[in-house]
Parts: structure tokens; sequence; C-alpha cells
């Protein structure tokens, strides 16, 4: 009879932690983001969120956490209970800032190993821009100037260690020049400083930059993508132009590491439904995001990858400035 009883017992255990399993999520998802409203960050996790919210029928809400290069929302994510209701939407800034927090003698906020990917969502190459009155008609220009006046040039970023910083390093570094790094609070401070004549050059996402073309504002020069893009199939990349410079600002979404592998597998599996679905690809063609979709493995294939690099150009950049 006792032995009977322990089966009985087993048994609704399993079937309540089958339920239990079947039922996630039980109530509403928050999506944590590294950077104020707007931007392209902004443009894709909204679209996420409401895919989601439609296909797992609860509300998930993207929650603003900018502050401290993104290190604010990174390491509340990093520290959030690991059951699939707290997310986070990342960009490359994710793969430097303990690296960077090092340089500069802080404890790091948060380590990578914090996190699981579950899925590479965009990755735009951003685009070189000079103001449309500059003299400079090509980047051939710009750097015969920077090597004639080494240091005098200037450029705009988001600041340090974010995502313009590091792709402008590659390219003075890949040209052999030398500019002046002039940092700002974000991606729409630089381009108001490069408009403002407070600055010579600077870059943006392919969205941002061809607006600015388009109204006569800028003059794009070239974009750091391993080939031309289809938004702007005019504009050269660096690497064709003879510079050795290629960089992505990418997004991806991750949950915290230690999150139940049942959990992760369903969030996957919508996730990839989702990639595919006409009125999320609909959304993110009325952002002008291109989506660039990789599954969990392939993901961190590419994170991996990615953040060696990135960290190896962090040491470097800490090293000179």
């Amino acid at each position: 009879m006792k032995y009977i009883v322990r089966i009985c017992f087993a048994a609704a255990l399993a079937c309540a932690a089958a339920v239990a399993q079947a039922e996630y999520p039980d109530r509403t998802v928050t999506i944590l983001l590294p950077s104020p409203p707007g931007g392209s960050a902004d443009a894709t996790a909204r679209p996420v969120a409401k895919a989601l919210t439609e296909a797992l029928k609860q509300p998930f809400v993207v929650m603003n956490r900018a502050g401290a290069g993104g290190a604010i929302a990174y390491a509340q994510a990093a520290n959030a209970k690991p059951d699939g209701h707290t997310l986070l939407l990342a960009v490359s800034t994710i793969s430097v800032l303990p690296e960077a927090e090092k340089l500069e003698k802080r404890r790091p906020s948060y380590q990578l190993e914090q996190f699981a990917p579950l899925a590479l969502l965009t990755a735009e190459p951003l685009v070189l821009m000079v103001r449309a009155d500059s003299p400079w008609k090509s980047v051939d220009d710009l750097v015969k100037a920077a090597r004639s006046a080494p240091g005098d040039v200037k450029y705009s970023s988001s600041g340090k260690f974010g995502p313009i910083h590091f792709p402008m390093e590659m390219f003075s570094r890949a040209a052999g020049i030398k500019l002046m790094h002039v940092p700002y609070s974000g991606g729409a401070p630089a381009a108001t400083a490069l408009l403002g004549k407070q600055v010579d050059v600077s870059a943006a996402g392919p969205a941002a930059a061809a607006a600015m073309s388009s109204d006569g504002r800028v003059r794009i020069l070239a974009q750091w993508g391993g080939k031309r893009i289809e938004q702007m199939p005019e504009v050269p990349t660096l690497k064709e132009l003879g510079y050795n410079a290629e960089y992505y600002l990418w997004s991806g979404l991750f949950t915290p590491a230690g999150t139940p592998p049942d959990v992760i597998a369903k969030l996957r599996a919508t996730l990839r439904g989702m990639s595919t679905s006409p009125g999320f690809l609909t959304d993110m063609k009325n952002s002008r995001i291109p989506v660039t979709y990789l599954d969990a493995p392939e993901f961190e294939t590419y994170w991996q990858r990615d953040s060696a690099a990135l960290i190896k150009l962090t040491r470097e950049i800490g090293a000179v400035e």
C-alpha cells in the first residue's frame, strides 16, 4: 500500500511539473533594454515584444534601462531570477563593458558567463559620413587630410567603448591615421555634433545616415560591412577601398544563465517562428531595420568571435587613451 502511495505521489509531482512547464510564461515578461526610447535597439525591441506577446499569450514589456553605457541593464539582467520572465535585448557593447570596467580599475558589474544567448536579431554595418559641405569627397580625401595633420581631424562617438568608437578606431588603425575622439552621450548627440560643425566626421546606422543624406545634410563615404548593403548599393565598403575594417552593430536576445532548458527551448522555438512571420517582418521593415536571424547555437559562435575581437580592441584603446 505504501509503495502504491509513493508511486501515486511521484506521478502527481510529475504531472504538476509538466503543467508548470507548459504554463510558461505565467505572467508578464520584462525585456530589458540598455538604451533610452528611440534608436535602433528600441525599434527592434518593440516588434519583438509584440510578436512574443501574440505568440505566448502573456505580456512582453520593454523596459528601457539606459545608463553607464548599458551596464545598468546588463547587470540587472545578469542578476535576475533565471526563470524566463526577465530577458535582455543587448547590443554589441555587452561584450566589452566588463573589460572596460577592469581597465578603469573598477569591479565589473557583470560577466559574460551570466547570460545564455537565445537569438541574434539584427546585425548592421555602420556608415562613415561627413557633412555635405565637407571638402572631403571620398575616404581617401579624409585619410590624406588626417595624415597631413595627425590628431586634428575630429570624430564624434556615442561614448568611449561605444558602438561608434569601435568602428572608428578600427578604421583609423587600418588607415594608419590618428583621429581625435570626441565622445558624446549617445548616437543622436554624436550626429548633432557633426551637423553642428563641432567635429569633422562620424558614423551612424544605415537608416539614420540615409535620412541625413537624403535631405542634404551629410555625405556618405563608405560603410563597415563585408559587402554592399541593399538600402544603399552605391556606397562602397571600407574593405573594397583597401581598408581592412569590418564592424556590425548587432542586437540579440539573452536570458540569464541557468534558465531551465524547457523554457529556453520554448523561447527559441517561438523566436524562430517570429523571425519569418509576416507581421514581425513588416514591423521591422517599417522600422527600416533588416532582420539578421541566428538561432542560439549559431548566435553563440558569432558572439564569441565578435567578443574576442572587440575585447582585444578594448585593451588596445585603453592602453592609448
